[in-house]
């Protein structure tokens, strides 16, 4: 499904510039090729380990991997250039300084950067007024790119890298922020954010944390860089712990308490990809900045690409015939769909030997999904598999409504209200709990489209805030029988073993009995003495092998590499005071003894990184998050809403019939159409209590599809008058 770049046999007008060109993509293509093979061979042996896995999950793909390769191209070419000069003139000039502004335009055509800001031309597109395309171009048509998959992050500060450019916050050691030097991200996960006890929430179930998980695959994948190996050194990332562009490795600090400390000790980690163009001069010839910025891969747009793909040619691959979505053809779930296994030939999900110690077991390979996460855990997997019957059976049902459809009207029109039920569950049923009720007054005070407002996913918001919820998951993957009771055939599994195993839905019941389990079990409560369960802090991706990953310490560590700043910049955006001591910061935080330790690391609150920050505040009045995620969060769905020309109630959209009908739907009825569950609680991301009882599925209102049946147009014509609601009903 790789996408392969051609390039036109163009010529740079320079031989110096050409030469450097040339050394530049050889550079980058043999790095490629030795990555991919390398990779390739790691994740198709017998033990997998966390690293790779983490790797594998971040590469980008079919249109994405062009993208990123056009950005190496340039970037590197850019470097040559200003090795070759500083060594032949001993004069440390930014490559751009050197060119021409024809040179650099010239460059930019030549590596394929070009080619990812050209607008598309909408006017030429089909049903452009009526349908999303998957890629999210042509939603604003005067914009097309806005929110388009594959354009950067947006910024809402500008980034705080070392060097001005790119580089990485905290790239050099021993540079001081604010008088101070930032603390290990690991020595910070240690002492601040690890949890030895948890606390249940009393109010959210676990299947609001993965709804959450679930959106976030919507709206943000950032790819990694597709090179194991330094493009200027050749050091392979994966077998060093030094800092060379990709590699940005995690260091252990001193006396970790599970992983072993040596001065050349670290959990490896890769930069994310940079967009075309970026981050190769402080300013560019237009005297704007140009630092480096990260790629979305995705669209912003809340439009379910994790069912359909958000890239054309991938999304062709998932669909079956008659509109339907492709399915398993090896295994059911008594009966009903499962996703369609992954074509890769990769032993990452191949785990079922080793854990149950049956050398006869059968292995299964990972699912495939609208989005490569889909296998993360198999909570994740459940809610993958019940949209994907959900689309095949609006789709079987709108075909039965109207058998003139063809299969792209069918698979347009499920889709299509696929997103409605997203965005109305999100707003209607998610946000409220998670923002409380004064950000989502302000929230709910103006919706109408706007098509200046730009949808595009904020780094802050796809770095740190919203990963707010890795702080709310639990230790294990709570299953459950038709008596909601914990089924001893296929009991509860520590979290840590759930990740990518979907031999644990082929063969251990379904995903019915995880359904119930996430509907039932409480999520975690984010409390600021137990922060993140050992499954994600010390075990995660741990499989079979000894030594795992932090996600804490990923989460921070990504915040430097995409130069976010710190906590009061972002304190300050958002109107909120800027505690400057360890008394003020004790207030906001309504907890001197944390206060404390967060001044014993960062040395003053402007260092601390935001994601920790954010995810240290007490929770706003009837929400999950504190003042600067409820913030943040709340202004990016804002945008979301209002930038989206689809958004399910804005007019022309869906018809008033329509719309009343979408407004009934629930998770709860998805569920019910699409299991073998058949009693469930009426908002089932809320714990069950006299407000929220369990009910027979025969009491959850079903949508009502007959607004979507064609109206036979027969009557329209011959009769001498028409008034505007006929014409209007008989245009459908």
């Amino acid at each position: 499904m790789e996408v392969i770049v051609t390039f036109q046999e163009e010529y740079l007008g320079d031989p110096f510039l050409q030469h450097c060109f040339d050394e530049a993509k050889k550079i980058v293509d043999d790095a490629y090729k030795y990555s991919r093979e390398e990779s390739l061979r790691r994740v198709r042996r017998d033990v997998v380990k966390p690293h790779d896995v983490l790797r594998l999950l971040k590469q980008p793909r079919g249109d994405t991997r062009s993208a990123v390769r056009s950005a190496d191209y340039m970037a590197q070419t850019l470097r040559l250039i200003h090795e070759k000069v500083h060594h032949v003139h001993k004069r440390s000039l930014n490559a751009t300084d050197l060119l021409s502004e024809e040179q650099l335009m010239h460059l930019t055509r030549i590596t394929g950067c070009a080619a990812r800001t050209r607008a598309p031309q909408c006017d030429k597109m089909r049903n452009i007024k009526k349908y999303r395309t998957i890629n999210g171009v042509c939603n604003n048509l005067k914009n097309p790119r806005l929110g388009a998959s594959n354009t950067p992050f947006t910024r809402w500060l500008p980034p705080e890298y070392d060097d001005g450019i790119s580089q990485p916050k905290g790239w050099d050691s021993n540079r001081k922020f604010n008088n101070f030097m930032l603390p290990l991200v690991r020595q910070v996960s240690n002492n601040i954010i690890k949890a030895t006890q948890t606390d249940n929430d009393h109010k959210l179930t676990l299947l609001f944390t993965i709804f959450g998980q679930w959106t976030d695959h919507d709206l943000t994948f950032t790819p990694s860089s597709p090179s194991i190996r330094s493009f200027s050194n050749g050091i392979n990332c994966q077998k060093s712990c030094k800092q060379t562009e990709p590699c940005f490795p995690i260091p252990i600090p001193p006396g970790d308490p599970r992983l072993p400390s040596h001065p050349d000790s670290c959990l490896p980690m890769f930069r994310s990809a940079s967009v075309c163009g970026t981050g190769y001069s402080a300013y560019n010839f237009g005297g704007e900045p140009n630092t480096r910025e990260q790629i979305n891969a995705i669209t912003a747009f809340l439009d379910v690409g994790q069912v359909y793909g958000s890239e054309i040619k991938f999304a062709s691959f998932l669909r079956g015939r008659h509109g339907l979505l492709r399915v398993n053809a090896d295994y059911r779930d008594h009966g009903r769909e499962l996703l369609p296994f992954n074509p890769m030939q990769v032993r990452m999900c191949a785990t079922r030997r080793a854990v149950t110690n049956d050398a006869n077991a059968v292995e299964v390979p990972c699912f495939i999904a609208g989005d490569i996460r889909a296998d993360e855990n198999i909570g994740l997997t459940a809610i993958h598999t019940l949209f994907l019957r959900e689309h095949n059976r609006l789709a079987r049902q709108l075909k039965g409504l109207n058998p003139q459809w063809k299969s792209e009207t069918i698979y347009q029109e499920a889709r299509k209200i696929m997103s409605a039920y997203s965005q109305i569950v999100l707003w209607r049923d998610y946000l409220p709990h998670l923002l409380g009720e004064e950000e989502m007054n302000k929230l709910n005070d103006d919706t109408d489209y706007d098509p200046h407002v730009d949808p595009s996913i904020s780094n802050v918001f796809g770095t740190a805030a919203f990963r707010f919820a890795h702080l709310t998951v639990q230790q294990f993957c709570t299953r459950l029988n038709h008596e909601y009771e914990e089924d001893p055939q296929h009991p509860s599994v520590p979290l840590f073993e759930a990740f990518f195993t979907p031999w644990r839905i082929t063969h251990e019941g379904g995903i019915d009995p995880l359904l119930r389990g996430m509907m039932c079990s409480p999520a975690k409560l984010n409390t600021q003495d137990a922060m993140m369960v050992e499954s994600l802090r010390d075990k995660l991706f741990q499989f079979l092998s000894r030594v795992a990953l932090d996600l804490s310490s990923l989460n921070m560590q990504r915040g430097r590499d995409h130069g976010l700043p710190g906590y009061n910049a972002w304190r300050k955006f958002c109107d909120l005071s800027q505690p400057s001591t360890l008394e003020e910061l004790g207030q906001v935080l309504n907890n001197i003894n944390l206060a404390k330790k967060l001044i014993e690391h960062y040395g003053t609150p402007d260092n601390i990184d935001v994601w920790l920050g954010g995810v240290s505040e007490p929770f706003v009045d009837g929400g999950r998050v504190g003042p600067l995620f409820a913030c943040l969060i709340a202004k990016q769905f804002r945008n979301i809403r209002k930038g989206d020309r689809f958004w399910y109630d804005n007019p022309g959209v869906f018809t008033a019939e329509q719309r009343a009908a979408l407004s009934k739907a629930t998770l709860s009825r998805i569920i019910c159409d699409n299991t073998g569950i058949k009693s469930v609680t009426r908002n089932p991301l809320i714990l069950k209590s006299d407000k929220n009882r369990r009910v027979d599925c025969n009491d959850i209102p079903q949508l009502d599809l007959s607004a979507w049946k064609k109206k036979n147009c027969d009557r329209c014509f011959g009769v001498s008058k028409v008034g505007p609601r006929e014409l209007l009903s008989c245009s459908f």
